[in-house]
């Protein structure tokens, strides 16, 4: 099940960072009082009662601006307004209504999409109510009264939020093939790989960077399976970015990830593993999701014996938080290994939903504690009672102990390692959760 995406916009400068780093409860966006210095769209998953969606932050729309910063940023938040399922029009009671205000609401209306008007910096209700009502004229409903700053007024704007949200978005019909997220950086090669297997011409391929604009889905059938392919506008690292919609599309990937079962991120054998894909990489593991990592256009690399040993070392060395990942060598234009990257979508598919026995879980936390004393502080030790499997997608873990205190990173590092030995769960991150358990 995918998360609604919701877009804070508006003009600059009316508290939009603000507002989503009190929503998201932490300090995510740059808070600024100049206009323009939230220049990258931010996300960050909130939860609100039962209900959980993706935020995003955009840069202020200045519709009509000379200014080239300004006009990126405008770009950027209609990229947001395209992507979101719900939009939080945020507006500025202390600046009043603004002719900008009413060109914004105009973008909003041709977006068809559903729009929730918040004003903010309502830090006094008394004082500021009646001029909210000023906001009616804008012809988008409602008005929201909020301030960002004291977290005022957040319950009945997330309520509306909500109710906004589609209901069969929420629920999303079960569709039991696999999902998969092609993901990298542009230009290397991900829609050329899924036209090799489709051996068809499917998507436009070229050697201009960012041709893939939107998340698309494709299914391609491999033996008697079906599997369901995102592909995914690239990423590119700030520092090289020459076309404005290249900079904006980390959301896209965000969503198609959200959708996933397993992410194939694509790497350029000529270009090599960057910090840009480590980040690329990491939005699919921070959410829990399989992982394979293609090095594509290995066709043009100059081999010896050595070769890809060094390869698969600096691509590990890179991604050394994501050591489960399953690695390949590929060609998109020979089609060179293909075969064997639908051989690893199904062990890895199978291990992100496997399921272990609790007794036999036990077993090997008995074993793991015999061959290694768990540590201790202080004259108290760490007690591990039990373990037992909670979920799957990815494969979560509670052990129960007397001390989270004394629960050390590494020892938690330990209990993997020794169920990873035991089970595998290649290509699927695992999660162990430590509960305290009073001691009888």
């Amino acid at each position: 099940m995918s998360k609604p995406i919701v877009a804070i916009v508006g003009r600059p400068n009316v508290g939009k960072s603000t507002l989503f780093n009190a929503l998201a409860g932490e300090n995510i966006s740059i808070v600024k009082d100049t206009p323009g210095v939230t220049r990258d769209r931010i996300y960050a998953d909130i939860s609100w009662l039962d209900y959980q969606f993706t935020m995003i932050d955009t840069g202020g729309i200045e519709p009509d601006t000379g200014d080239l910063l300004l006009s990126h940023m405008r770009d950027q938040a209609e990229i947001a307004i395209e992507t979101a399922d719900v939009i939080i029009f945020l507006t500025d009671v202390r600046q009043g209504l603004m002719e900008a205000d009413y060109q914004v609401a105009d973008m909003l209306r041709r977006s068809g999409k559903p729009v929730v008007l918040a004003v903010n910096k309502v830090d006094n209700y008394e004082k500021f109510i009646l001029d909210t009502y000023e906001f009616y004229n804008l012809g988008i409903g409602t008005p929201f009264p909020v301030s960002a700053n004291s977290k005022i007024g957040f319950g009945d704007l997330l309520d509306e939020v909500i109710a906004n949200c589609d209901p069969e978005t929420l629920k999303e019909e079960e569709d039991e093939r696999p999902k998969v997220a092609i993901i990298g950086k542009p230009n290397a090669g991900k829609s050329s790989m899924i036209n090799k297997m489709l051996g068809e011409e499917r998507f436009i391929v070229s050697d201009i960077a960012g041709t893939t604009r939107d998340a698309i889905d494709t299914v391609i059938r491999h033996g008697d399976k079906e599997y369901v392919f995102i592909d995914t506008a690239g990423l590119r690292r700030k520092s090289r970015v020459k076309e404005d919609l290249e900079r904006y599309s980390v959301i896209r990937t965000v969503a198609a990830v959200e959708r996933c079962d397993v992410a194939i991120l694509v790497i350029d054998a000529q270009e090599g593993i960057t910090e840009q894909d480590a980040k690329i990489a990491g939005i699919a593991h921070e959410r829990g999701k399989g992982m394979i990592i293609a090095v594509n256009k290995w066709d043009l690399i100059e081999k010896d014996d050595k070769t890809i040993y060094k390869y698969t070392n600096k691509v590990r060395d890179v991604l050394s938080y994501m050591s489960y990942a399953e690695l390949v060598f590929v060609s998109a234009k020979t089609g060179q290994r293909f075969p064997k990257i639908f051989d690893l979508l199904d062990a890895v598919i199978e291990n992100h939903a496997l399921r272990v026995q609790t007794g036999v879980l036990n077993e090997i936390l008995a074993e793991a504690v015999a061959m290694k004393q768990p540590p201790s502080d202080k004259g108290k030790r760490l007690k591990l009672y039990y373990m037992t499997q909670v979920s799957v997608k990815p494969p979560t873990f509670v052990v129960f102990i007397n001390d989270k205190q004394l629960m050390h990173f590494s020892y938690t590092r330990y209990l993997e390692n020794q169920i990873r030995n035991t089970f595998g769960f290649r290509g699927t991150p695992i999660h162990i959760i430590a509960r305290e358990r009073k001691e009888r």
